[in-house]
C-alpha cells in the first residue's frame, strides 16, 4: 500500500529534471509520456536497446537494477520536489522470471518517506501488471 502523499511533481517536472541531470542517460525514460504518477506511486514504461541485453537476447540484471532505480529515484522526487543529491543506500533485487526484449514498466511505491531516508519497492513487469519479472526493495538517503 502506498503512502497516501499528493506529489508535488508532475510528469513533465520530472521528465525535464531527468533529462537535465542526466543527459547522457536513457533517452527514452526522459520523455514525460514515459511516467505515470499518483499518491505514492511512479510507473515508467522502458524501452531497452540492444545495448542492455545479455546472451540469450534477454535483458541484463544491470539494465533491470538500473531501472529498478530510477523508478525508486523517481518516485521520491516526484514526492519531495529535485533533490538531486538523494542518493541510492541500498538496493535488493530479485530476478523473477526472464525479460524478453520488450517494454517493461516499473511500478515504484513509497513504503516509508521520512526526513532523511525513504524506502521504496519495485516491482518490473512485462504485458500484464500481474506478470512481475523482478521486485526491488530501494531505500535512498535524502540529503538534509
Amino acid at each position: 500500500m502506498a503512502i497516501d502523499l499528493a506529489p508535488v511533481m508532475d510528469a513533465e517536472a520530472l521528465s525535464a529534471f531527468f533529462a537535465e541531470a542526466f543527459p547522457h542517460g536513457a533517452q527514452d525514460v526522459h520523455a514525460a509520456e514515459r511516467f505515470t504518477i499518483a499518491p505514492g506511486f511512479v510507473r515508467i514504461a522502458f524501452d531497452p536497446d540492444e545495448a542492455g541485453l545479455r546472451p540469450g537476447g534477454i535483458v541484463s540484471g544491470p539494465t533491470q537494477m538500473g531501472l529498478a532505480d530510477r523508478a525508486a529515484y523517481a518516485v521520491i522526487l516526484a514526492h519531495i520536489g529535485p533533490v538531486a543529491m538523494a542518493m541510492t543506500s541500498n538496493l535488493n533485487y530479485s530476478f523473477l522470471r526472464a525479460v524478453a526484449f520488450r517494454r517493461v514498466h516499473a511500478d515504484a511505491v513509497l513504503l516509508k518517506l521520512g526526513r532523511r531516508l525513504a524506502t521504496v519497492d519495485v516491482r518490473l513487469w512485462q504485458d500484464d501488471p500481474g506478470n512481475v519479472v523482478g521486485q526491488a526493495t530501494v531505500t535512498y538517503a535524502i540529503p538534509g
